[in-house]
């Protein structure tokens, strides 16, 4: 096995040291943010009617051209390729408010792992939790 210079390992594990808090802090804040954001009633958790609120407030921010209904290119940073086609129910190429609804009760309750019909900050961390979390904020 090679050795290293001291001074080496030394900078090495400092790095590491002043990185790890920095990768890790948007994830943290993230859920945190979606969360404070999301939960009206303050209680640390989202429940279905948060979120489908929070998402209704998102869709209208989201629908550019007032049209009452948003396509791939204005969901971009919020709703997958994959959800997006699953959620166009009429194939139109488009999403309605009622979709997008449709499909952030869709997640939620993917991400409700332990079906109580809340989400915490744990949950948010999950794959539905994400996709959730980019849908409503």
């Amino acid at each position: 096995m090679p050795k290293f210079p001291r001074s080496v390992a030394i900078l090495f594990g400092a790095f590491g040291l002043c990185t790890a808090p920095l990768v890790m802090l948007p994830i943290s804040s993230a859920s945190a943010a979606a969360l404070t954001a999301a939960d009206t009633d303050k209680d640390g958790t989202i429940d279905l009617n948060e979120a489908k609120a929070a998402a209704s407030v998102e869709f209208d921010k989201l629908d550019k051209d007032k049209d009452g209904t948003i396509d791939l290119k204005e969901a971009a940073h919020h709703v997958s390729k994959a959800n997006f086609s699953a959620a166009n129910s009429d194939n139109d190429k488009t999403l309605t408010k009622d979709e997008y609804l449709a499909l952030v009760t869709k997640l939620f309750r993917a991400a409700d792992k332990e079906n109580d019909g809340t989400i915490d900050s744990k949950e948010l961390h999950s794959k539905a939790g994400i996709e959730l979390d980019r849908a409503i904020r």
